[in-house]
């Protein structure tokens, strides 16, 4: 797939670049998409919701009435989950919920995401720049400009930029990555893509190590 590179000013730049098959062109994989936005959204889970059971409670120990002859049920504590105040039955307790998932399946997950932005033509490719200051109103020109769109942009630089990063954090339908940080999730939750230019080769060097 060939994309023309655009500068910042919405005009284009004269380059070309081709983007690798292997990385943009694979057959796309849903279920291998669905297991790894699952383990990342897994992951992000803290884990710590807990209640108490009923050996946790601080009550009277106290039998609240006799045993037999008074016509209703046996009732042994106040502790129990039928009262108010009582433990909880079958809460939530701290766990982790972690998983893991082989390597060559995360990358497969990872490509197909990329691989339906390039058949949706929702890739944009940008020649690098820099800004500098934080910079909110001149970031949403530049969006403007090479039309990346105006829903869930996802902007990927092939290193950190902190001015960039800055101007586009008060903006919620945009997220600023680095290529470091590119996952399924991200990409898959994005309706186009802005991709600076030298992206693409980082992605193509590490499929080659």
């Amino acid at each position: 797939m060939e994309l023309s590179v655009y500068k910042i000013d919405g005009s284009e730049s004269g380059k070309k670049v081709v983007l690798d098959e292997s990385i943009f062109g694979v057959e796309p994989n849903d279920h291998a998409i669905y297991l790894d936005v699952k383990q990342y959204l897994a992951n992000q889970r803290q884990g710590t919701s807990k209640t108490k059971d009923r050996s946790e409670i601080s009550y009277s120990t106290k039998k609240l009435i006799r045993q037999k002859g008074s016509g209703g049920a046996r009732h042994g504590s106040l502790k129990a989950g039928i009262y108010v105040g009582g433990g909880r039955v079958f809460g939530p307790q701290p766990r982790c919920y972690r998983s893991k998932l082989n390597k060559k399946l995360k990358q497969l997950a990872r490509f197909s995401a990329l691989s339906y932005k390039a058949k949706d033509n929702a890739i944009v490719m940008v020649e690098p720049f820099a800004m500098e200051a934080p910079k909110t109103k001149e970031f949403i020109q530049i969006l403007k400009n090479i039309k990346a769109g105006d829903r869930k942009v996802l902007f990927v630089l092939p290193e950190n930029s902190a001015n960039i990063y800055l101007s586009s954090r008060n903006l919620p339908e945009v997220n600023v990555i680095t290529v470091n940080e590119l996952n399924t999730y991200v990409v898959m939750n994005a309706n186009s893509m802005v991709l600076v230019d030298g992206v693409q080769d980082i992605l193509a060097s590490r499929i080659k190590r």
